[in-house]
C-alpha cells in the first residue's frame, strides 16, 4: 500500500474507524476531524483542523513555488522554472487565449492563480498526514465559484454596459415576447444562480467521492490485514484498489482543476462578447 494510503489508514483507525465488532464504513464524520485548537474572535468561534491546516499549507506551498519559478528566470529554464512556465502556458494559451478569446490574455494571471490554488489543495487529497483535499469541503468550491461569479458579471457588465449586459440576458433576441415569461425565469435561473452552484458542485462532488474510495478501500485492507480478520484473497485485493485508487485519484486532481478553470474562462468569453 502506498505510503498515503497507510497514513490515512492510521489516522482513520487511531479515530475509530477501523475498530469495533465489525468492518465500521466510513461516513460524512470524516469530514469533520476534531478541532485542533480553538479560539473566538469579535465574537466569533472559529475551529482550525487538520483540514484548515492543508488549506494553509497547499496557499503557501503555491506561492512559494510560484516565487522560485520567477525569482531568477534563465533564457534556458532549469527544471523548476519549467515546471512553472509549463503550467502558466497550459492556462493563457490554452484557456485565456483559446477559450476567452483575443482579449482573454490579461486575464490569464487570475486564471493561472485559481489553477494553481485548486490544483494544490486538490493535492492534500493524498498527501500523507492530510490525506483529504479542502475541496471535498463544499464551503471551499462555493467561495471560489463565489468569486468567480461576481468577477464573471463584472466584466459582463464593464465590457458590454449594464443595460446591454442583462437585455441580453433577460430578453432573448428573436424569441417571441409572450414566451419572455417563460424564457426571462430560466435564463435569471441559468446565468445567475445554476453557474456558479454547478461550478462548486462539480468540485466539491468529485474531491469528495475520491476521498471516500480512499478512505473505504484503506480501511477495507487494514481491516482484511487484522489477525481477527485476515483474509488472504480480499486483503490483497482491497490493497491493490488503494493503491489504483490514488493514481486514478491524481488523475482527477489535474482534471478537476482544469476543468474548473476552463469553465471560469468560458463564463468569461460569455461576458467579454454578447452570447446572443
Amino acid at each position: 500500500m502506498t505510503s498515503s494510503a497507510l497514513a490515512l489508514t492510521d489516522v482513520l483507525a487511531a479515530e475509530g474507524g477501523g475498530s469495533g465488532d465489525g468492518f465500521q464504513a466510513p461516513g460524512l464524520s470524516e469530514f469533520y476531524p476534531e478541532p485542533l485548537a480553538e479560539f473566538s474572535l469579535l465574537g466569533i468561534d472559529f475551529e482550525i483542523t487538520r483540514i484548515t491546516l492543508g488549506l494553509w499549507f497547499a496557499t503557501l506551498a503555491m506561492l512559494v513555488f510560484m516565487v522560485l519559478t520567477v525569482r531568477r528566470p534563465q533564457i534556458v529554464p532549469g527544471k523548476m522554472q519549467f515546471i512553472g512556465e509549463s503550467g502558466y502556458s497550459l492556462v493563457r494559451d490554452g484557456i485565456a487565449r483559446d477559450v476567452v478569446g483575443p482579449k482573454g490574455i490579461p486575464f490569464a494571471p487570475f486564471l493561472a492563480s485559481l489553477f494553481f490554488f485548486i490544483l494544490a489543495n486538490n493535492l492534500m487529497a493524498i498527501l500523507p498526514l492530510a490525506q483529504i483535499s479542502p475541496m471535498s469541503r463544499f464551503a471551499f468550491p462555493l467561495v471560489l465559484a463565489g468569486i468567480c461569479w461576481v468577477l464573471y458579471i463584472y466584466i459582463g457588465i464593464r465590457e458590454q454596459g449594464a443595460g446591454r449586459y442583462f437585455k441580453d440576458i433577460l430578453f432573448l433576441p428573436g424569441v417571441p415576447k409572450p414566451m419572455y415569461v417563460l424564457v426571462t425565469p430560466i435564463e435569471i435561473l441559468q446565468n445567475f444562480i445554476v453557474r456558479p452552484f454547478t461550478l462548486a458542485v462539480r468540485l466539491f462532488a468529485n474531491m469528495f467521492a475520491g476521498h471516500m474510495l480512499l478512505v473505504v478501500f484503506s480501511l477495507g485492507a487494514v481491516y482484511l490485514f487484522s489477525r481477527d480478520n485476515f483474509s488472504i484473497v480480499f486483503g490483497p485485493i482491497s490493497a491493490l484498489m488503494a493503491i489504483v485508487m490514488t493514481f486514478f485519484e491524481l488523475l482527477v486532481i489535474f482534471l478537476q482543476a482544469y476543468v474548473f478553470t476552463v469553465l471560469m474562462g468560458t463564463y468569461l468569453n460569455g461576458s467579454i462578447e454578447a452570447e446572443h
